[in-house]
């Protein structure tokens, strides 16, 4: 029945403009990439969408998929497209590598991998100098946790309920969110502390969060107090005095939460917890992930956005623009402790890896897109505020620079979660409009807006009149 309902909203949304032509679709039908998925691809990798897209060819924010049509790409790889698919100077880059050496690994040296192990330990204050490089996020937070514990000679990890951090077996113990946990034994030394979540959480308020837009809870905090970060630290503490050995091993926590739908702490939360940590002889790791590379828009680093020096920084994801990379990022002391015995990656630091890296990086600096991340996440954020103000369901709006959070409920006061099957319609709406976004959340109730950083407000007028159509028709019918 739903099939032949027919909305009287119409989108008046035009796409904006793109003068590259993708090359014409030559590989097997859909219906035969669909056989090899049910057949050939383990069925733990999922896909987006009742019907998933196939995509053929991506040119910096868009997507076009097997029958040439064009999608704006909002989600980015999940975070991990940095500067735009397909950037003509990391493809650049890429190519005369390519044919100049791939892989030796770093037993030896070559050029590229001091080349950019200096260009990217500038980008940190001192005394974060060193730079161990790896190649997935899993891999990179799974090694900080190794670093943290031989280093301190301790064993337990905090870390904050609703984050990310990985899903191998090492990692699974950091990441507290229940749809990647499986039945195994897991996490043992790891303790997942109150989410100081300023929307969802006991506590809250209008002026909490580091954010243009701040939610719609009220307090009556004057300036330079906040309530919501004091009852935070309280939990903390209650966990420190209660769950964990008197002194500790580290403490991670991404800037702002990205899988668990761009949730930002208070302002302060980490600088105090921090400080907390190391009273208790712990390492602070900060798993920049998602939050790195300018895409917070005011730092580079997420941390720096809350002033604080971690002891361990995680990077992955817009590192290499999708080319499979990662590192961490730690002081001279900390990696000394690693280098007691062997410890070797075949793959991280190869030759290929670090030319994308630097060309990443230039091309983050030479396109602005840094100052893009403030000026048009910033756009974003205020216009998208407007929808919320218009819907009931749209219960908040969040985030900084270019990592957002549009987090869908049944209405403001009681902060439900939208169902998964009214917020699949929705998405799925703007994917058909030609938006693709991704979901987040416990209960994937989060739209999770994270494009490549090259997006223009032209791009955000399209978005956001797309997503008001979709609203619309899902208003009209509930109705």
């Amino acid at each position: 029945r739903q099939q032949k309902w027919k909305s009287s909203v119409s989108t008046q949304a035009k796409m904006p403009p793109c003068d590259f032509v993708p090359e014409k679709y030559e590989s097997y039908p859909y219906e035969r990439m669909q056989k090899i998925r049910e057949q050939n691809i383990a069925p733990a990798l999922r896909t987006y969408y009742k019907k998933p897209l196939l995509l053929h060819q991506g040119h910096m924010q868009w997507l076009f998929d097997h029958e040439g049509r064009r999608y704006l790409d909002l989600f980015a790889g999940i975070v991990t497209v940095s500067v735009g698919h397909c950037h003509p100077k990391v493809t650049m880059a890429t190519q005369k590598q390519l044919a100049r050496l791939w892989h030796t690994t770093n037993i030896y040296m070559y050029p590229p991998i001091h080349e950019y192990a200096e260009k990217l330990t500038s980008l940190f204050p001192d005394p974060l100098k060193v730079v161990y490089l790896t190649n997935s996020g899993s891999e990179a937070n799974d090694l900080a946790m190794f670093m943290a514990r031989l280093h301190t000679r301790n064993f337990d990890i905090i870390s904050l309920r609703g984050g990310y951090h990985g899903g191998s077996p090492y990692t699974l113990g950091l990441t507290s969110l229940t749809a990647y946990k499986h039945g195994v034994a897991n996490g043992f030394g790891c303790t997942a502390t109150m989410l100081p979540d300023v929307f969802r959480g006991p506590w809250g308020g209008s002026h909490c969060r580091d954010s243009p837009v701040q939610t719609v809870r009220k307090c009556s905090c004057t300036e330079g107090a906040c309530l919501a970060k004091d009852q935070y630290i309280e939990q903390f503490k209650d966990t420190l005095n209660t769950s964990v050995p008197k002194t500790v091993a580290g403490f991670i926590a991404e800037p702002i939460q990205g899988v668990n739908g761009a949730v930002q702490y208070p302002r302060n939360f980490l600088k105090e917890a921090y400080q907390l940590i190391r009273e208790r002889g712990g390492l602070c790791i900060s798993d920049e992930v998602q939050t790195g590379f300018g895409r917070t828009g005011s730092h580079f680093w997420g941390f720096q956005t809350h002033g604080v020096v971690p002891d361990i920084v995680t990077l992955a994801k817009g590192i290499g623009n999708g080319f499979p990379m990662a590192a961490v990022v730690t002081t001279k002391e900390i990696a000394n402790s690693l280098a007691q015995n062997l410890h070797f990656n075949t793959f991280g630091g190869n030759p290929l890896a670090c030319v994308v890296g630097a060309a990443v990086l230039d091309a983050i600096e030479e396109d602005g897109l840094q100052k893009n991340s403030e000026d048009v996440g910033t756009y974003m954020l205020l216009e998208l505020a407007k929808l919320r103000d218009k819907f009931e369901i749209v219960g908040d709006v969040r985030g900084k620079g270019l990592m957002i959070g549009v987090e869908m409920v049944t209405d403001k006061d009681s902060r439900h979660p939208l169902p998964a099957e009214e917020i699949s319609q929705i998405w799925e709406d703007c994917k058909d409009m030609g938006v693709l976004i991704g979901r987040g959340g416990l209960y994937s109730q989060t739209f999770r807006i994270k494009p490549p950083m090259c997006i223009t407000k032209r791009d955000v007028d399209f978005t956001v009149e797309v997503l008001h159509t979709a609203l619309q028709r899902h208003m009209e019918r509930a109705a």
